[in-house]
């Protein structure tokens, strides 16, 4: 029998590094241990963060790492976007005496966890009740900082391959004369809108603002997350209107990319998504996502699943591990 695996999995951001220890089962089931977080900017590099964990531990670490980035993996350098730390893949086995180590890009990560979670880690959103297809494309779309955009391909039989992409950059298309006064306004500051712009944490405040500079209302200067907290919480009707909007959006996009992908089933991702989950459900998310002309038919086939596994970067870089070396 096959001795079961200890490693640490790292998720890695721009403002928090998450660890835990992870074990690979002599069946190839994944436990995850309690995580802990780090903010990066407590830490002058990777390393000392590593170390600090072990002190959290109080043990010595195993010699195998999986770590997931916020951002591409390839080339000698990675560099974070708001994050001074930075990860050179080569230094990696020296760096943190490990004997083995995976890297994969955050939303790869997502891709494993989708592909290995329990059933019981989605919730059903729309299409058939029903679990996802063990064979065919998965597509994973995540609304979080940015859009964050992948699919996997399962083979029937309990294999699957992820594919990350970069499909949040996609160009964004206007629906209605609302979407049509979002896109204008945006274009007052990017000659090129993706649909990132528009479908993500951040993009809240644009459409707050467009929809309070086509009532004449004054605009309020409010960040992201307190328009997310007036919106979802009802106390503004303007910010309530904004994020059902940005739920339409969400729906048309994710729709867009299962069309693209060739997709049997869609699972939306990000810590965005699980925070407004029950607004969501009661959105217009549905009807956009089926809403596709001539197809309308076969996206309201597709089951469409939040998934609410609470570490999915975690589990998903154990998972990536386990793929490589178990």
């Amino acid at each position: 029998m096959t001795t079961p695996t200890e490693l640490v999995a790292v998720d890695i951001g721009g403002t928090h590094a998450r660890f835990a220890l992870a074990t690979v089962g002599a069946d190839g089931a994944i436990a995850l241990g309690e995580p802990i977080t780090l903010h990066t900017k407590d830490h002058a590099s990777f390393q000392t963060a590593w170390e600090d964990f072990a002190r959290h531990l109080g043990r010595d670490l195993p010699p195998a790492v999986a770590i997931a980035v916020a951002g591409p993996v390839g080339g000698e350098v990675i560099r974070f976007t708001n994050n001074p730390w930075i990860i050179r893949p080569a230094l990696i086995p020296e760096k943190l005496g490990v004997e083995r180590h995976t890297l994969v890009n955050d939303f790869a990560a997502v891709g494993h966890a989708v592909a290995r979670v329990a059933d019981t880690d989605f919730v059903h959103l729309c299409g058939p009740d029903e679990g996802l297809p063990a064979e065919g494309t998965i597509t994973i779309v995540g609304p979080g900082t940015g859009l964050g955009v992948a699919h996997i391909w399962r083979d029937g039989q309990g294999g699957y391959r992820v594919q990350p992409t970069e499909g949040g950059h996609i160009d964004y298309a206007p629906l209605d004369t609302i979407e049509d006064r979002i896109l204008a306004r945006l274009r007052q500051r990017f000659r090129r809108v993706s649909v990132e712009r528009v479908v993500s944490g951040p993009a809240i405040v644009d459409i707050y603002e467009t929809l309070a500079a086509m009532e004449d209302k004054p605009i309020r200067q409010l960040d992201d997350r307190a328009i997310w907290q007036l919106g979802t919480s009802g106390e503004d009707s303007l910010a309530a209107a904004a994020v059902d909007r940005f739920c339409l959006s969400l729906g048309a996009v994710a729709g867009d990319l299962a069309l693209a992908q060739g997709a049997a089933g869609v699972v939306i991702a990000g810590g965005l998504g699980l925070r407004i989950r029950q607004t969501l459900m009661q959105s217009g998310f549905a009807e956009r996502f089926r809403a596709k002309g001539r197809f309308e038919a076969l996206m309201a086939a597709l089951p469409v699943k939040l998934i609410t596994h609470p570490q999915p970067g975690l589990f998903g870089a154990a998972a990536a591990f386990a793929k490589e070396h178990c």
